[in-house]
């Protein structure tokens, strides 16, 4: 076949065009770089990939069938993408979002602070799908209160982050939660049962550090976190019936119902007990002065499906109480199909077989594929500076070496999410490293060592690569 005759330098010239070019798009656009112009940099790199192709003799039937394949192969993911958004949405205005927050802030005491620090952050993250939030909300007052507390900052943002990056990871209303599956070929449940294997073991040692560290920190105040809750009281009602609902959808995910089916209920659901518990949040998301019929059905339905806002008294939960809806998920689905795009003209072309089959040779052990994964991942997260192309990139080029080796692509995903996802806050350059470090008040070298949670999860998967735990085949290479 044509496609294998592509030189391995040839192969790998899109990728180093890529890296440079989305480099220097982080530079000029920096956080605003992931609202489309890092999508059009991909699809430039498979503009690349093509103009190689053509010198391969590749016709551009072949590539743009490719593309179509892959596209195809992430439908499942896309639609997913589109119903964490809807359940977002009337999870928030149900009051289910505010009342994790409500009753997780009531755990939080100054003889425990960090490991509070941690848990609280974990909830919130959890509960709405977003590290960067967390820490703009909740995770702005908890400096403060650290502050007060006479604890040094860069332990308290150490705590913060480590949190917020846990939740994050295991919560399928986050982006790169459904992100790294869909670019290794997994779905989304799967995906989130096989990383507890390395992520609740990490956070456990986190929070064992953290309670240690809390020992030798003498505490000069009380942390005061009423207002908050008073202001989450005034606007929702707040009760323990909310929980219902995520345990309707946490019962179906351990049935192993399909995940649209599981996001749908919990998405009507969310909708339901909102009609039930908050009318008056509902007039508001409705913009109208009174309850009816059509106002309940407006105010859900732009719950699901555009940007709502729900405004307290306390500016801090402002943001927090926000949510895109299905609109919301436009950005990371349109950065999937532009990935799909690259990554199809990359596999047309024969390059992603002719780089998986070089790394294959050098990669003798499954270790050493765990290994270059983690380093690919890290090193896109250096240079193109963006943790959802740390995802995107690594995911793509590795994911017929990981099929090649028997290994189911749970594998690939869990290794993307360790050494991808989290690391990208410890890098001063990078988007999350910039945007932590500024919305926090506190600077990446002075957290950088109690983000323990963060270094650690790229040791953990290494870890449990090289003395096979848990390291689970392919169903059809079992089948065999």
């Amino acid at each position: 076949m044509k496609s294998k005759q592509i030189s391995l330098g040839y192969a790998l010239l899109p990728i180093l065009i890529l890296v440079i070019l989305l480099s220097y798009n982080v530079i000029v656009f920096g956080d605003d770089a992931l609202s489309g112009s890092n999508q059009f940099i991909l699809l430039l790199g498979g503009a690349v990939a093509a103009i190689v192709g053509f010198k391969w003799k590749i016709s551009y039937e072949v590539m743009l069938k490719k593309v179509a394949e892959n596209l195809q192969s992430v439908t499942g993911a896309l639609l997913i993408l589109l119903f964490v958004g809807a359940l977002a949405g009337t999870w928030l205005v149900s009051g289910i979002i505010p009342a994790m927050i409500y009753y997780g802030l009531q755990i939080l005491h100054p003889s425990i602070f960090l490991p509070a620090c941690i848990i609280i952050c974990a909830i919130i993250s959890l509960a709405t799908g977003s590290s960067w939030t967390t820490s703009a909300t909740v995770g702005i007052a908890l400096i403060g209160i650290g502050k007060v507390l006479g604890i040094p900052v860069g332990m308290v943002a150490g705590a913060v982050i480590s949190g917020a990056y846990f939740g994050d990871k295991l919560s399928p209303l986050s982006d790169t939660t459904n992100l790294a599956p869909a670019m290794a070929g997994g779905e989304l449940f799967s995906h989130i049962r096989y990383m507890t294997l390395t992520t609740v073991p990490s956070i456990i040692v986190t929070l064992i550090v953290f309670f240690i560290i809390s020992f030798t920190q003498t505490t000069a105040g009380t942390a005061d976190i009423d207002s908050l809750m008073l202001a989450i009281k005034d606007k929702f009602t707040i009760n323990f019936s909310l929980f219902l609902v995520p345990a309707v959808v946490v019962f179906l995910i351990v049935r192993k119902a399909p995940p649209l089916v599981a996001l749908l209920i919990g998405t009507l659901l969310g909708g339901l007990f909102a009609l039930i518990f908050q009318k008056d949040i509902l007039i508001e998301v409705a913009k109208a002065s009174g309850f009816s019929f059509e106002v309940a059905y407006k105010g859900i339905m732009n719950a699901i499906t555009v940007a709502t806002e729900v405004k307290t008294t306390n500016p801090l939960l402002n943001d927090l109480f926000s949510s895109g809806g299905m609109e919301g998920m436009l950005g990371t689905i349109w950065l999937i199909m532009c990935a799909m795009v690259f990554g199809g003209i990359m596999d047309a072309i024969g390059a992603l077989a002719r780089i998986s089959n070089a790394l294959l040779s050098l990669a003798t052990s499954t270790f050493q594929l765990f290994a270059s994964t983690v380093a690919s991942c890290l090193a896109i997260n250096l240079t193109a500076s963006d943790q959802y192309l740390s995802l995107v990139i690594p995911g793509k080029m590795f994911a017929e070496a990981y099929k090649k080796r028997g290994l189911a692509p749970e594998n690939l995903s869990r290794t993307l999410e360790d050494s991808g996802t989290v690391t990208s806050v410890l890098i001063p350059w990078n988007t999350c490293g910039a945007y932590q470090s500024g919305v926090l008040g506190v600077g990446v070298g002075e957290y950088f060592i109690y983000a323990i949670f963060n270094w650690l999860s790229p040791f953990m998967t290494l870890l449990y690569a090289a003395f096979k735990i848990k390291i689970a085949a392919r169903k059809d290479a079992i089948a065999q």
